[in-house]
Order: C-alpha cells, then structure tokens, then sequence
C-alpha cells in the first residue's frame, strides 16, 4: 500500500525571476533567470538534471505547446522535458512531476520550471479561453471576481457573519500582504496600504474592492529536486525536504447535487486532509509554522484558513482580525507579500510559492525573515472556479521536522 513520499525527496536549489511588467525580457529568459539561481543554489552543472518539467498555462501567449523552448533556453542536456497544465495549479503540477521522478528512482535529479508572461497580451485580466472541455462541456461562465463575490456572500450566510465584519476581515487580509510584500524586492507590488483605503476602494464585484483582487503579472520560478543521501553526497548539510503534495481535482459532485453550500472548497480540505496525512501532521494548527495560500482574492484566502484546518471553521474572519496570520503572528501567512503582492503568473506561481518557504526554513528570507524558525510550511493553490477546480497542497520542512 502507498505510504506516500515523506522525506524521500529534497529540495537542492531554488530560483525565482522577479514578478512584475517584465517587457524587458520573454518568457524563455524569466525562465533562464529563475534557473539561473537555481542552478546556483543547487551547485551542480546543467548535465547532470536527468528530467525537467515545464509548467505554462497560456501556451498561445507563452512558449507554444511542447517543452522544447525551454530545453533550449536552459541547454538541458537531451532529456525528457514535460509541459503541464493544471489550472492556476500548474507550478505545483510541475513540481509534483519533478519530485515523483525522484522519489521513484526514475531521476536522481530532476527540474521544474514554471514561467507566464500575461502581461503582453495587452489585456488587463487573464486571456479569454472561449472553447475547451471546460466550457464546451461543464459551461463555466461569468468573471473571476463575480464567481469569487458569491464565495464571499455564501460564506456570510453560512456562518452568520455580517457583510461589515467580513469586509474588514478581508480589507486586514490584504493590508496585511502588502506590508509583507513591501520587504520583498522580488514582489510586482511593493507599496503599503492601509485599512481605510481598502474599505473606500473601487467595487469590483461587490464585496470584492479593488484592493481585493491579486493583479496580473509576469513571473518564473524553479526548482531542483533529488534525493537526501545524493544531496549529501553534494556537499549539502542544510536541506529541505517535501514532506507531502497531494492534488485533488472536483468530480462535479459541487453542482451536481445540495451536498454543498457554496461556502468552502471541498477540493482543499480533502488535499488538505490527504497532505497531513501523508506528512504526519496530526495538528495542523499547531504544528505548521508558515503558509502560502492562493490568495486569488482577499476571500479566498480567509475561507482556505479553514479549509487548510488552520481556522476553525467559521472563525477564519476571527483569527485574521486577530492577526494570527500577520508577519509576526501565529502562523504567518504570505509573508512574501502573496498573489497579492506578486501577482499571478500562473504557470510560476505555485513553484514561487514554495520558493519562499524554502527560503525561510533555512533562514534566507532577509528583511522579511520570520523572527522564530519555520519547520514545516505548507504551500497552496487553487484553480478553476468556486464550484469547479483544482487543488494543491505542498508541505517542505526540515528533515526532523
């Protein structure tokens, strides 16, 4: 019977281009930038990665359908390259491909690069997919932020909550990342904001104001992946390893019946569930020392709170006017300043996700360093809408962790 991967994989180097308006570079040099410190870290040669995983969402708009552009950017040294699609899951779609090669024996060490670049459609929300099975067949409609307001209204109802608690819960939500993403050189958006400017901004899908709703960008991300012992035999001494990452994707059941509410993801809490089982995190609340979680908009992150076990539930809104999530909180969440700060590129934005937390678990987060030691930190992403996606949860930690 499968006993998962837990300790079988570490983490040899990561690197992270800087989000932003990138008009300076394509997508195939975000990417070369992000392997750049990769590689680096890693301290290894490009002929030795045995496997490569590429993670894009937009091919149109992108690198085309294959993993060729990227074997060529990077001079990869004539292996297999896979390019992946998962929703706004991608980054961690590709990460997932990468670690499985490792910890089948199938690679000692393999790549995952996650790369957008949304910025040179010249349109301010994500590329319109107009065909598909998505749409052909399930029949997605409506915009992100209008999908994402209902979430916000279920929520209210189902736990009594009244629109002016939530609405400042979620306005402590992204002044919160905002502060964080300040300190983070790497981040799109850099600027601090406040409460009253939250709560007095445009309506965008009422509750959702502008400063709601994380913004677009360009992005890459990278991982190098192998084994403990080989990692060792590198000459590394500090490591991080995956304890856990699990994906779920939904089966309809959420439209196809009254079992659900509207209120939570149900593809979360069992990726969430499958993950500490996998980890052997009976606590989560207690024994998870940082998240990630995909902040698409300030609602969505509070409801993952609960959905993540973090929160009890109910009590998300509670727990971030408390600041148990802030910088200096219990358990911080987005202390890189988050999808908020960073925007969404998507096909990064899972791999930049874990790129923090591998920074912090071994104390290289400079200014934004978190004061007391991480040792486990748990990544998130969501995809898809509220009724119909995908879920990723990744957990990295020390090995005694």
């Amino acid at each position: 019977m499968a006993k998962g991967i837990k300790d079988k994989v570490a983490i040899l180097g990561m690197g992270c281009a800087k989000f932003g308006e990138r008009w300076d570079k394509d997508a195939e040099q975000l990417a070369v930038e992000a392997f750049q410190e990769a590689i680096a870290d890693a301290g290894i040669d490009t002929s030795q990665i045995d496997a490569a995983w590429l993670s894009v969402a937009f091919d149109a708009v992108n690198i085309g359908p294959s993993g060729i552009p990227l074997a060529t950017a990077l001079r990869l040294p004539n292996i297999g390259v896979t390019k992946v699609e998962n929703y706004c899951a991608s980054g961690t779609e590709a990460f997932r491909g990468a670690v499985y090669a490792v910890a089948s024996g199938a690679a000692d060490i393999a790549l995952a690069v996650g790369v957008e670049k949304l910025k040179d459609t010249g349109y301010g929300g994500l590329p319109v997919r107009t065909r598909g099975s998505t749409f052909d067949m399930i029949g997605v409609t409506g915009s992100a932020p209008g999908n994402f307001a209902q979430l916000a209204a279920a929520y209210r109802n189902a736990h009594g909550v009244s629109k002016d608690d939530l609405k400042l819960a979620m306005a402590h939500v992204s002044v919160k990342s905002h502060a964080n993403g300040a300190k983070n050189p790497k981040a799109h958006l850099r600027k601090l904001i406040d409460i009253d400017t939250v709560m007095n901004a445009p309506m965008i899908a009422d509750p959702l104001g502008l400063f709601d709703c994380c913004g677009v960008s360009d992005g890459a991300a990278c991982a190098i992946v192998t084994t403990p012992e080989i990692a060792h035999t590198l000459g590394k001494r500090d490591l991080v390893t995956v304890k856990a990452l699990q994906i779920v994707t939904s089966n309809g059941w959420e439209s196809q019946g009254t079992g659900w509410n509207g209120s939570y993801f149900h593809t979360t809490r069992t990726a969430a569930v499958k993950a500490y089982d996998e980890a052997g995190v009976t606590n989560p609340r207690d024994e998870i020392s940082l998240i990630e979680v995909h902040d698409c908009f300030s609602i969505t992150e509070l409801v993952t709170m609960e959905d993540l076990y973090i929160s009890p539930e109910g009590e998300g809104w509670k727990d971030v006017l408390n600041g148990f999530f802030d910088a200096d909180g219990k358990v911080p969440c987005q202390i890189d300043g988050g999808l908020k700060c960073f925007g969404h590129p998507i096909g990064a934005s899972g791999l930049r996700m874990i790129y923090e937390n591998y920074l912090q678990l071994l104390g290289r987060a400079g200014e934004r360093q978190r004061s007391t030691p991480p040792r486990l930190a748990l990544s998130h992403n969501l995809g898809g809408m509220p009724n119909q996606n995908v879920s990723a949860v990744a957990i990295v930690g020390l090995p005694d962790a």
